[in-house]
């Protein structure tokens, strides 16, 4: 099957590039210092390429992005059962039927610079309830703004937690290491896990621990300390709770790279952010044959909290019969 790319680009010489197999993110060439542009996310040369793509790279994905505990969940007392695929849990869906690997309508619209990819989500899709008529927007401005608007609108309750899960490395030497970047995160709290990356329930304080990066923070500084959560995931693989109101848009995070002096800032209206810090990239060639592995990228998945639908002290992902999912996510860029 033959699926479309889509270029959006700008004054600056940044562009990215979008493709209707999976709405996925393939491309992002931003400035860099002195001059010219990088591609700073991992990923392949062809659509079909992303057919064996066990990494998520670049990926939009849903219907729920991150674990579910035991695979399964309820609304209104009736239980779902969802694919079993990470241990006994449930992890981005499915790995071969969900969102990133559904074909999506894509539409060019010249006067936003933007494209809207559609596509309908039917009644007990991969196990969940109802039917999710899905758009995703990706939108660039000249201010080097890389807006993802995730819209969805479903005939019964439903849980709907989408992300796009590119990784990144704003070196452009994706064969590199990410433990220089520096990271700073607009977050105050965040949320242990048990074995299986699966929530506590608990929203923990970062004052003190590892997981403080409410000031800048060099990726590699502690992530192979000797600290429970950290082994757990091999390093960075958590959710941390973003100091804002529930639905206001502002700052979760920022990352920078002295190699190229590029900035990329997170901005959401959403509750949560994971950090994946690549640990578990396996072996592999992506785009111009460059060989990727553990902790080569990272990943600011924008999301509600995982396992959040079975987690009464975390915000819902529930919506449907009347509620819209409507949420946006904007990855800036710039030089410092």
């Amino acid at each position: 099957m033959e699926y479309k790319c889509f270029e959006l680009t700008n004054k600056n010489g940044m562009k990215a590039k979008v493709t209707e197999f999976g709405a996925i993110l393939m491309d992002l060439f931003v400035p860099v210092e002195g001059g010219g542009v990088k591609d700073v996310v991992m990923g392949f040369e062809k659509p079909e390429d992303y057919n064996n793509n066990g990494c998520f790279f670049g990926a939009s994905i849903g219907r729920s992005a991150n674990r579910i505990k035991d695979a399964k969940f309820s609304i209104d007392g009736t239980e779902y059962k969802l694919a079993v695929n990470d241990g006994p849990n449930n992890l981005h869906t499915d790995m071969d039927k969900g969102f990133h690997k559904a074909h999506w309508d894509g539409v060019f619209n010249e006067s936003e610079n933007s494209v809207t990819f559609s596509y309908t989500s039917p009644e007990g899709d991969n196990g969940f309830p109802g039917e999710a008529r899905m758009k995703i927007t990706y939108k660039l401005d000249d201010e080097n703004n890389l807006e993802i608007h995730y819209e969805g609108e479903c005939d019964k309750k439903t849980l709907l937690n989408c992300t796009n899960h590119s990784y990144f490395n704003l070196s452009g030497d994706l064969s590199s290491s990410i433990h220089d970047h520096e990271l700073k995160l607009n977050c105050s709290h965040y949320t242990p896990v048990v074995a299986g990356a699966i929530p506590t329930g608990e929203i923990a304080d970062v004052k003190g621990t590892v997981f403080d990066f409410t000031e800048f923070m060099k990726v590699g500084d502690h992530i192979d300390d000797d600290v429970e959560q950290l082994k757990l995931v091999q390093g960075y693989d958590h959710n941390f709770a973003i100091d804002h109101k529930t639905g206001s848009f502002d700052k979760a995070a920022e990352v920078r790279c002295d190699r190229t002096r590029v900035k990329m800032e997170v901005f959401t209206d959403l509750p949560g952010i994971q950090f994946y810090a690549g640990n578990c990239i396996s072996p592999q060639t992506g785009k111009g044959g460059v060989k990727y592995d553990k902790r080569q990228a990272l990943c600011l998945e924008t999301q509600y909290f995982p396992d959040s639908i079975n987690q009464e002290n975390f915000e819902s992902p529930i919506f449907g019969a009347g509620k819209k999912y409507d949420t946006r996510t904007v990855y800036r860029f710039g030089i410092y």
